[in-house]
């Protein structure tokens, strides 16, 4: 064998030692893990993906800021904010602005932690992950666990018990339940956030997202906010 060819040997062993290593750290990747390798980034309200970011100017949509910040604020019970209008009328900037200052409201003032944004989804056609609901609930899990650290472990076991609760296949359903309502139920439990404010929920643009869906996911989303072991949760939903 001439060097060249030895050479030549050792590069594939090198590259082939290299894909296993890879194959093997991807395949004993924990659930959490799993899951930020699915979660969808973009989707949040503050990605850099979706800069320039659309928001209020100061002094303006006063009155309808105050009123939503004011159904935000109830906790008898749970509840989805519907904001429709057609394009152009500026209800991303609407759900970027309040999405904002809830992010900058804390549940409890012992905290630096739990906020009261507890998820955000901002729809675009444009974007392959971001215009379907394969992934919404695993985007809106990452978030509410790194938010509320309390629930991390609802979330991992609800993956380490089912795998494929992330493949975007999944039924829809079954996301809602293991990745959502599990983790949403454990803050139910926890006294200390009883008399907080509520969290919230900002989904933005539904219309964006592919219409076959969009159906099933309003009613799991009316479903959810109607099932009585969960803590009261707020949602802000916009489309035309």
């Amino acid at each position: 064998m001439s060097g060249w060819d030895q050479r030549k040997r050792l590069l594939l062993l090198s590259f082939l030692r290299s894909l296993n290593s890879l194959i093997g750290s991807q395949s004993s990747a924990g659930p959490w893990e799993k899951l930020s390798c699915v979660a969808v980034l973009g989707a949040e309200y503050d990605s850099p993906e979706r800069q320039p970011h659309p928001k209020c100017l100061e002094g303006t949509r006063v009155d309808l800021l105050q009123l939503i910040r004011g159904l935000l604020d109830k906790r008898e019970k749970s509840q989805i904010i519907w904001l429709h209008g057609t394009a152009g009328v500026g209800k991303s900037a609407v759900a970027f602005t309040v999405a904002e200052r809830m992010r900058g409201l804390k549940v409890r003032e012992e905290t630096n932690v739990e906020k009261r944004l507890a998820g955000t989804f901002f729809f675009s056609r444009r974007h392959t992950k971001r215009s379907t609901t394969g992934h919404f609930f695993a985007t809106l899990a990452y978030q509410l666990a790194s938010n509320f650290p309390s629930v991390k472990n609802d979330v991992n076991e609800a993956i380490l018990e089912n795998p494929a609760v992330l493949d975007s296949s999944k039924s829809l359903r079954d996301q809602m339940k293991a990745l959502f309502l599990r983790p949403l139920r454990r803050l139910c439990l926890q006294s200390r956030l009883r008399e907080c404010p509520p969290p919230v929920f900002v989904i933005d643009a539904l219309d964006e997202c592919k219409p076959e869906t969009v159906a099933d996911l309003i009613s799991l989303l009316g479903q959810a906010l109607r099932d009585p072991d969960l803590p009261v949760i707020h949602i802000l939903l916009t489309s035309r």
